[in-house]
């Protein structure tokens, strides 16, 4: 055997179905195994391998091991010369594995390799290649000073960038993305460290093969997409505890003792800088919005009931300003924010209804208030207006300075191309109708040269679309000014995919790829998001307007039941269950109506809170399970606070279930 590839995964099975199906094109001509090591997912992972990929030896764990151990799990029972440890959010050439394999064989002194990595925009990644980090590279890397300068050889060490992405280089540490290791090596060395659950394990391992007399090195002549980012979000405080606390272990396991002290105290300044950065920066976010429209709205009103009360000779308390319009305000953004105002893409629509909503609440509230504190209804009305006029301001007004991160109305709808043959491209269009994307598509590029071709046409609008063939695809898409291009996995070679997103035009690309035979489409967005999907999956009880109002729901119809829980349980079936469910839907442990969960997978839905109720308590028969099923879908798929409200009221026998 001469090759093992190890792949370990946690709920991410899209991008390990693309990942395995570049794998098994890449081994076609070589002895391999592939295993895949399951951390306990549970997104389905395991039946979309089982179903799909047969052949991959699975190795399920109960719980999460973390990146080491599960590793460990198959190094330890692989045949294989070479040991390959692989992301799941990875695409590898058609030679890549034959050219990393011949170079391993021609250079006996290494112990390890890597390799280029871009991201899912074509970008190289600059941690394809590593230095060790030392205290003072640590430092460089902490304080900016490696990316202030990049190509210096004294602060550029962490990612080496004084040395040449397009040449072989001998480099201190290798990327856990893609790590090709001579299993002699490791019998030497050790496997990797299980201190370190996640994170610092690929340094500590690099740094431990050259201690031991081997060389690790940087290949650059076969590449692979790194979807980076995805397995774990790095703005999350989580991610910054967990990552340098990595670095500690490192450093107190491979420096002096004097050195590690000096490097732990760095990484301690470190994680708190960057933790209360990260915590900073998404209060900021979220609050910015809010606390402009506070500010304005108040100002507003001030002004307002300054005209007002001098043009009609009234003079308002201080009480109004500092209790009555904070409240008004108060009201009025909580009102637009369940109403869905601060969600993206902005609808001004959203806004209004938000205020007007708002509005009838305060005049509600102003109607039973003692006359004292009845200040005016005409304020409130135009305090409204002025409220809407001040929202759509401002955002009309960041959408102006912010284009490309700020947009008003619907989804800007990007010009894409498919490239890829008939079926294929037919196929891939549909699922892109089906996944209900905004998009705008321009047409078909054909992966092969028009001459080669048959004139035989099975799909009347892939001939009507057709734009030319994949030769002319960089005009093409100047041409028609081209947002995104989709390429179909099965009609084009990962190597062609790789070649093209490359190519940096004057212009930003998004790319994506259709793996054969699923119902997805995944690929790169943006920098910060470097992992959306096209997925035909039902995503609608997902949204955040639709998670906030079934919150609500359930706390107001947890406040009725508790009203009328004197009566329910002397009609309900196992009464003794109402209060435990009550406090578990009060705690969000639970909601009141949720998916029926009897011995069916809901791997495919979205994920929810366990429910009292669900669809089929609707029915009085007995359903099947295929039925079921496809009424947690319907569920899923459009839901709407009504249909729990209905379910509610046709099923209030078993709250106590």
């Amino acid at each position: 055997m001469k090759l093992s590839i190890v792949i370990v995964n946690y709920n991410v099975k899209y991008f390990l179905e693309q990942c395995l199906h570049s794998v098994k094109n890449a081994t076609k001509e070589i002895a391999a195994e592939v295993f895949v090591v399951d951390n306990n997912s549970v997104d389905g992972s395991v039946e979309m391998l089982k179903q799909k990929f047969p052949s991959v030896i699975l190795i399920r764990n109960e719980d999460n091991k973390g990146f080491s151990k599960a590793n460990n799990q198959a190094i330890e029972i692989a045949k294989g010369e070479y040991i390959l440890l692989l992301n799941p959010d990875t695409v590898v050439e058609e030679d890549t594995f034959t050219k990393v394999i011949a170079f391993m064989d021609s250079h006996p002194d290494a112990g390890g390799l890597g390799v280029k990595m871009i991201d899912g925009s074509g970008k190289f990644l600059p941690e394809s290649k590593r230095g060790l980090p030392t205290p003072f590279v640590a430092f460089s890397k902490m304080s900016g000073l490696s990316v202030l300068f990049p190509k210096s050889r004294s602060f550029g060490r962490y990612h080496l960038g004084y040395l040449d992405e397009n040449e072989v280089h001998e480099v201190d540490v290798l990327a856990g993305a893609f790590m090709l290791l001579r299993k002699s090596t490791l019998e030497k060395t050790g496997y990797l460290d299980e201190d370190f659950f996640m994170y610092g394990e690929d340094i500590d391992l690099s740094y431990r093969i050259t201690k031991a007399g081997y060389k690790n090195y940087y290949f650059p002549d076969t590449r692979i997409i790194h979807y980076k980012g995805e397995s774990t979000k790095k703005s999350s405080v989580n991610y910054v505890f967990v990552f340098y606390n990595a670095m500690v272990i490192f450093a107190r396991k491979h420096f002096s003792k004097r050195h590690a002290s000096t490097f732990s105290f760095l990484i301690k300044i470190a994680i708190y800088l960057r933790a209360g950065a990260a915590i900073a920066s998404r209060f900021f976010r979220k609050m910015l919005f809010p606390v402009f429209d506070f500010a304005l709205i108040f100002f507003g009103i001030s002004y307002l009931k300054d005209y007002w009360g001098e043009n009609l000779g009234v003079n308002y308390p201080e009480e109004f300003m500092m209790i009555a319009v904070p409240v008004y305000i108060l009201i009025w953004l909580v009102s637009v924010f369940f109403s869905g105002g601060y969600d993206k893409p902005v609808r001004f629509s959203k806004i209004v209804r938000g205020i007007i909503s708002g509005t009838i609440l305060i005049l509600v509230i102003y109607a039973l208030l003692p006359e004292n504190f009845r200040f005016s209804r005409a304020l409130i009305f135009l305090g409204a207006t002025w409220a809407v006029i001040a929202m759509i301001g401002i955002r009309l007004l960041a959408s102006l300075l912010f284009r490309k991160s700020f947009s008003i109305g619907e989804t800007v709808r990007k010009r894409l191309l498919i490239v890829g043959n008939e079926d294929e491209g037919a196929r891939v269009l549909s699922l892109l109708k089906l996944s209900d994307t905004s998009h705008n598509f321009i047409g078909f590029v054909r992966p092969e040269d028009q001459e080669n071709i048959s004139q035989t046409r099975s799909h009347s609008e892939f001939e009507k679309f057709e734009l030319g063939s994949v030769r002319k695809l960089r005009e093409i898409i100047r041409v028609y000014s081209i947002d995104e291009v989709i390429f179909c996995g099965k009609d084009i070679s990962s190597n062609q995919i790789m070649n093209f997103m490359s190519f940096s035009p004057n212009r930003e690309l998004e790319y994506k790829i259709a793996p054969p035979e699923s119902l997805f489409i995944i690929g790169s967005s943006s920098v910060d998001n470097p992992g959306e999907l096209y997925v035909i999956d039902i995503n609608s009880i997902a949204k955040p307007v639709n998670k906030r109002n079934k919150r609500l729901l359930d706390i107001a119809a947890s406040m009725i039941i508790m009203m009328f829980s004197p009566v329910l349980v002397f009609l309900i079936q196992r009464p003794s269950g109402l209060f435990r469910n009550l406090m578990d839907v009060l705690m969000a442990r639970k909601t009141w109506v949720g998916y029926s969960a009897s011995g069916l997978s809901l791997s495919g839905l979205p994920k929810i809170k366990p429910g009292v109720l669900n669809p089929s308590d609707t029915m009085k028969i007995e359903l099947e399970s295929e039925t079921v099923s496809r009424l947690n879908s319907l569920y899923a798929k459009d839901y709407s606070v009504y249909t729990d409200i209905s379910i509610l009221y046709r099923g209030w026998r078993n709250l106590g279930r």
